[in-house]
């Protein structure tokens, strides 16, 4: 079947077979900043913003995708300067073996389009979803905290 999506503002049109997830159409067709993880929603390192909020890209359907909205963290930067939240995390020490990185970036900028001004706790419970094997999560939050400042105009890039 024939799917039609936006993905990181770009009308684009894809094969996909019945009961195929999101995540392997995007891998397919070239969308390797999504990484594939566990295929069951526990890791978070498949995490798009799927009509505007973050979900596991290995859960949807990519019939059920059919005419959405897609943004993969390289949409987050498309003229190639970092987004703030991505300069944060690389400025924070936020990026260990990178492999959940796309996918916490997308739940933090989730967070922060709705709530630029979150507590740690808030950012805790939008990053619960993303599995991280090499740290404590504390330089995540850090990032989070920073790019909001960021976002908010009260710190410089």
């Amino acid at each position: 079947m024939k799917i039609g999506l936006t993905i990181n503002g770009q009308n684009q049109a894809f094969e996909a077979t019945p009961g195929e997830s999101l995540l392997d159409v995007l891998r397919r067709n070239g969308y390797i900043d999504v990484k594939k993880g566990c295929g069951t929603g526990d890791c978070g390192a498949c995490a798009v913003l799927f009509n505007g909020r973050a979900v596991n890209s290995c859960l949807i359907l990519a019939a059920k995708a059919n005419g959405a909205e897609v943004l993969t963290v390289a949409g987050l930067a498309p003229a190639g300067e970092l987004h703030p939240i991505q300069q944060a995390f690389l400025d924070e020490g936020a990026v260990q073996c990178g492999y959940c990185t796309p996918g916490m970036v997308i739940s933090a900028y989730d967070l922060l389009s709705r709530n630029n001004d979150p507590t740690d706790e808030e950012i805790q419970e939008a990053i619960a979803g993303n599995l991280c094997r090499c740290t404590g999560y504390v330089k995540q939050v850090d990032a989070i905290r920073k790019a909001g400042a960021i976002m908010r105009g009260e710190a410089n890039e």
